[in-house]
């Protein structure tokens, strides 16, 4: 059995105010986003890039913003709507954790979609620019999952199982999921999409493999992730909410890879 690493959730405070890993983790996921979405955008023949720096950089910023907007409202609507509605305050409250990749995912759509329209850029093509870049991100959030000890894998007898510092998880052994997540949804997927985009590809083809590789790597690791304790297993014991919100992923996924596999012309600038 490995021993967790008792990290302070918190950096530093200085009055009412503290500097928390949490929020420090999502700070590095959009830096990361920002600066392999800056060299994307400078070689648009290699990347098949529908905007050059100055437009990926103002459509950065609708895209941070649809992130923590509905990665938030995800994880309230998804996870805990009961809970929300009679604590609405608590909706505000996310230095307590509680953020939702699929939610996440919805807002940047939309927040993509706007931005697109607006200047008239392909919505597929945006989102085959923007699919390599996401994998980071969900890296250095997971991080911030395990430093914050929230969610934490079911038991195990493996050598590599971490006994979780809240009484929530109890004294038993766990997966410690969230490093799984890491590395598969983070650094994998990521090699994956990189790889796979650095050559012309059809409208749609890169996007639709970044959500069937997180929809089938999401629910792979979900096997190992004790599902939420309001929530439970669903569908008769045996799925978990996780799983079933990344069903419609891996069918779009799959569809979108499918019609783009045969197109391969260049997007103009």
């Amino acid at each position: 059995m490995l021993t967790y690493p008792q990290i302070d959730p918190v950096i530093f405070s200085i009055g009412p105010l503290a500097v928390r890993w949490y929020g420090l983790t999502y700070m590095a996921g959009f830096l990361a986003t920002w600066i392999l979405g800056n060299y994307r955008a400078g070689r648009p023949e290699r990347f098949q890039s529908p905007f050059n720096r100055a437009q990926f950089d103002d459509i950065m910023i609708w895209g941070i913003i649809g992130l923590i907007l509905g990665a938030r409202l995800g994880y309230v609507l998804f996870y805990k709507p009961l809970f929300y509605l009679e604590y609405p305050k608590e909706i505000l409250a996310v230095w307590h954790g509680g953020m939702s990749f699929h939610g996440g995912l919805l807002g940047v759509l939309l927040a993509l979609w706007l931005a697109g329209r607006k200047r008239k850029v392909d919505f597929l093509r945006a989102l085959d620019f923007f699919a390599p870049l996401v994998p980071p991100g969900l890296f250095f959030g997971r991080i911030g999952n395990f430093i914050n000890a929230e969610l934490w894998g079911r038991h195990t007898d493996a050598a590599w199982g971490m006994v979780f510092p809240v009484p929530e998880a109890g004294p038993f052994p766990r997966h410690p999921s969230q490093l799984y997540e890491a590395f598969l949804e983070g650094l994998l997927l990521f090699a994956v999409l990189w790889v796979f985009s650095s050559r012309p590809r059809g409208r749609g083809a890169v996007c639709g493999l970044g959500l069937l590789g997180y929809g089938l790597l999401r629910l792979f690791a979900e096997f190992f992730r004790e599902p939420d304790r309001h929530l439970g297993f669903i569908f008769g014991g045996v799925a978990t909410m996780g799983m079933l919100l990344c069903l419609p992923m891996i069918l779009m996924g799959a569809l979108l890879l499918w019609r783009g596999r045969a197109s391969t012309i260049p997007c103009p600038r």
